[in-house]
């Protein structure tokens, strides 16, 4: 599976850099973080493309009060989505100035005007939020543009994770990647449940990889090592700026040692390989084969006393120890020479 010209297959991980709000208002900002996010390695930045008009209802009913412990408690939804959203006079600057610089972009549509709109971009791949799981119309319209479709499962049932995939799949688009996401802001690292990664890819049939809003970088290298194969993490410039989502991003610097974490964390990960490579062979001149452990004349009886399995390896493998000890030597073995197979006529392996 590609997203853009990147290969989950091969290519490693996908790591997105989340915008979200954190221009706080500011083209300036907002082309600023684009470049931070090329400088520092990330595979994409990514947007949320909507207004609060296509977000929620001018209301002040007391429903419409954010509350129970988040960032935003008190304010009504329409004032938060006024003041987070980006303005889509922004987005062609934004996707030409990604393109020009070569870092991938692309966008999370909150309603279908905002997949219409979004499509003349030609975006890499969609996102579907974590809220909008449940809006299934919004899931079958994005994935009908059969661009990727990268969905986040916080807040959803394990039957509306499946009806979100079997629309994707009804519409023809298999392209799917599930992230594990806890929707608190910031998420506390006992919510993380990560052992979920590899069991949304198995369950489900997809790619799977994780939305990060824990604090800090720990629980990105912990999903890197369960298999999530995309990293979302919210990035800010500088958090200094401000802004709905400040308190829960990593600057510049701590996003980039995220970044080497991952990118360490893969080269621990490696591969399955038992083939000897140039350099396991050449290691094995410190593993363990036999020597000769004191003189041996001819006649002698090999023994454990004067044939040994010590350091290093350029003698019989010690596996053959057995096989020699009890025969009669036929000629004499000097100390310290390694002991193999031209070294007697016969050796008789039990």
């Amino acid at each position: 599976m590609k997203i853009g010209n990147f290969d989950l297959n091969k290519d490693g991980i996908y790591i997105i850099a989340e915008m979200s709000a954190n221009h706080n208002g500011c083209l300036q900002n907002a082309l600023d973080t684009i470049k931070a996010a090329k400088e520092i390695g990330a595979n994409c930045i990514k947007l949320q493309t909507y207004t609060a008009d296509t977000m929620t209802l001018n209301c002040n009913k007391e429903d419409f009060i954010i509350k129970g412990g988040t960032p935003w408690d008190s304010k009504n939804f329409y004032e938060l989505y006024k003041e987070a959203y980006t303005p889509w006079e922004w987005h062609k600057e934004l996707f030409e100035y990604a393109r020009e610089i070569g870092i991938d972009i692309f966008s999370s549509p909150f309603d279908k005007t905002a997949v219409d709109f979004l499509e003349q971009f030609n975006p890499s791949a969609y996102k579907i939020a974590s809220f909008e799981i449940t809006d299934y119309e919004l899931i079958r319209y994005t994935a009908s543009k059969m661009k990727p479709i990268i969905i986040s499962t916080g807040v959803a049932t394990i039957d509306e994770i499946q009806d979100a995939v079997n629309i994707c799949r009804k519409v023809g688009n298999t392209n799917i990647v599930l992230l594990k996401c806890t929707s608190s802001y910031p998420a506390p690292l006992d919510e993380a449940n990560l052992k979920m990664i590899p069991n949304l890819a198995q369950t489900f049939g997809v790619v799977s990889g994780f939305s990060d809003h824990t604090l800090g970088s720990t629980a990105s290298i912990v999903a890197v090592s369960l298999g999530a194969k995309v990293i979302e993490k919210h990035f800010i410039l500088d958090k200094s700026i401000g802004g709905a989502d400040a308190d829960f991003s990593m600057d510049k610097k701590e996003f980039a040692k995220m970044i080497q974490a991952v990118r360490d964390t893969e080269k621990l990960l490696g591969k399955v390989d038992y083939s000897m490579t140039d350099k396991r062979k050449a290691s094995r001149r410190f593993s363990r084969s036999l020597y000769i452990a004191k003189d041996i004349k001819k006649g002698d009886i090999f023994t454990e006393e004067n044939i040994r399995s010590v350091r290093p390896g350029y003698g019989m493998h010690p596996k053959y120890l057995k096989g020699v000890l009890g025969n009669v030597a036929d000629r004499d073995f000097e100390f310290g020479n390694s002991f193999n197979f031209y070294s007697i006529n016969k050796v008789i392996i039990k």
